[in-house]
C-alpha cells in the first residue's frame, strides 16, 4: 500500500491524489535515486488500481493486492532485463537460450504488446510496471512509444528509474511523473540502527546513512566491517602530497584493488570532502566527527574551490567506474593527477 511508503510524502501526495480523483493518467515516470521507494510505491499504486476491496486505495490484505507485492497477478506485468530476473530469482540463467541480457529488449515489449491486446482477467485495471526502466535498448524504447501514444484502455504503464534521462525525450514527456528524492540521514540511521543485530552506536549508524547517500536499500546492503577502513582510507588520503607521485600512484592501487573498494574508498572521500567543506565555515554536522581535528587540519591546505574541484573529480571517477566500466586504478590514478597537479 502507499501508506508504506515512508520519507517520499510529496511522490505518495501525487499519486493519492490522482487515484482520488479516479483520474490516473495511463503512463506514470517514478523517477528518483535507487533504494528510496520508488518500487514499494509502484507496488501500492498498482494495488489501488486492481483491489477490489478497496478501489483506488488499496487493502493490501485481498488476494488481489497479495498477488500484486508476490508478482503473480494474472492483470499486472513486470517488465525487466533478463540478467536482473536471474539476480532477484525469478528465473534462472538456464531459463534463457543465450547469456542474460542487461537490456531491456525490444521482443519483451512486443511480447508485452500483444498480452496488452487481451482484456484484463480480474481487475478493473491491466497494469504494466517497466523495472529499471533506463534499460530498454533504443528500439525497445522507440517500439513502446506506439504503446503510449496508443494505449489501450484501462491500461497503465509504470516507468521506474533512476537513470530517466536515458529514456527518450518523447517517452519522458508522455508520462505524468511521480518524483522520488534521496531519504532524509536521520531517518536512514534510524533505519539501520534498528536493523543491526547487535547495538549499534549513532556515529556508525550516521556514518553508513551518509555513504549510502540517501539509498536505505544501499545503507541496508553496506557491511560495517567496511567502514573500519574508512579511516585508513581518508587518513592516507591527507597524506598525499603535490610532489609525491608515488604516493598518488600507491594509493591508486589500494584503493582500485577491485571495483568494489574503488567504489567504497569513492563514497568515504566523497563524505570527507563534505565534512571538510563544513569545516571550512565553521558548521556543525560532521559525518566523521572522530576525525574534526583532521578536517580542521585539512581545511588549511585546500581552498573551496580546489575542494569543489576535487569532489567533481571524485564523482567523474565514480560514473566512469560504475556507468562505463573503467579500469579502476586508470581512472583513479587520472583522478589523483588532476587533483594535485591542475
Amino acid at each position: 500500500m502507499l501508506s508504506e511508503v515512508q520519507g517520499q510524502a510529496h511522490a505518495v501526495d501525487a499519486l493519492n491524489s490522482a487515484l482520488g480523483k479516479h483520474q490516473v493518467h495511463h503512463a506514470w515516470l517514478f523517477h528518483g535515486p535507487d533504494g528510496v521507494g520508488k518500487e514499494l510505491a509502484a507496488i501500492g499504486f498498482t494495488q489501488a488500481l486492481v483491489c477490489l476491496e478497496k478501489p483506488w486505495v488499496g487493502c493490501g490484505k485481498c488476494a488481489a493486492c497479495t498477488r500484486v507485492a508476490k508478482r503473480n497477478h494474472p492483470d499486472v506485468t513486470w517488465v525487466m532485463p533478463e540478467a536482473e530476473q536471474v539476480e532477484r530469482g525469478l528465473s534462472g540463467r538456464s531459463d534463457f537460450t543465450n547469456t542474460p541480457s542487461r537490456d531491456i529488449r525490444i521482443e519483451q515489449v512486443r511480447q508485452l504488446q500483444e498480452r496488452l491486446s487481451f482484456r484484463a482477467l480480474e481487475a478493473p485495471h491491466k497494469v504494466v510496471l517497466f523495472v529499471t526502466a533506463h534499460a530498454m535498448n533504443a528500439p525497445a524504447q522507440n517500439a513502446l512509444l506506439k504503446t503510449l501514444e496508443e494505449p489501450p484502455r484501462d491500461t497503465v504503464l509504470v516507468l521506474i528509474s533512476s537513470a530517466p534521462d536515458k529514456l527518450l525525450p518523447t517517452i519522458r514527456s508522455r508520462c505524468s511523473k511521480a518524483s522520488f528524492g534521496p531519504l532524509p540521514l536521520d531517518f536512514i540511521a534510524g533505519k539501520v540502527k534498528a536493523a543491526a543485530k547487535k547495538g549499534m552506536d549513532d556515529v556508525l549508524a550516521r556514518q553508513i546513512a551518509a555513504m549510502a547517500a540517501g539509498s536505505l536499500a544501499r545503507a541496508l546492503a553496506l557491511d560495517p566491517k567496511a567502514l573500519e577502513q574508512r579511516k585508513e582510507t581518508i587518513e592516507a588520503f591527507e597524506k598525499l602530497r603535490a610532489d609525491d607521485a608515488g604516493g598518488w600512484i600507491a594509493l591508486a592501487e589500494v584503493m582500485g584493488e577491485d571495483r568494489g573498494s574503488a567504489e567504497a574508498a569513492i563514497d568515504v572521500l566523497q563524505i570527507w570532502f563534505r565534512d571538510v567543506a563544513l569545516a571550512q565555515v565553521g558548521a556543525p554536522g560532521l559525518v566523521n566527527s572522530d576525525l574534526a581535528e583532521l578536517a580542521t587540519q585539512a581545511v588549511t591546505r585546500v581552498s573551496p574551490a580546489r575542494l569543489q574541484r576535487r569532489a567533481g573529480l571524485l564523482e567523474e571517477a565514480k560514473n566512469a567506474i560504475t556507468q562505463r566500466n573503467g579500469s579502476t586504478r586508470l581512472q583513479l590514478e587520472r583522478m589523483f593527477v588532476e587533483m594535485f597537479t591542475a
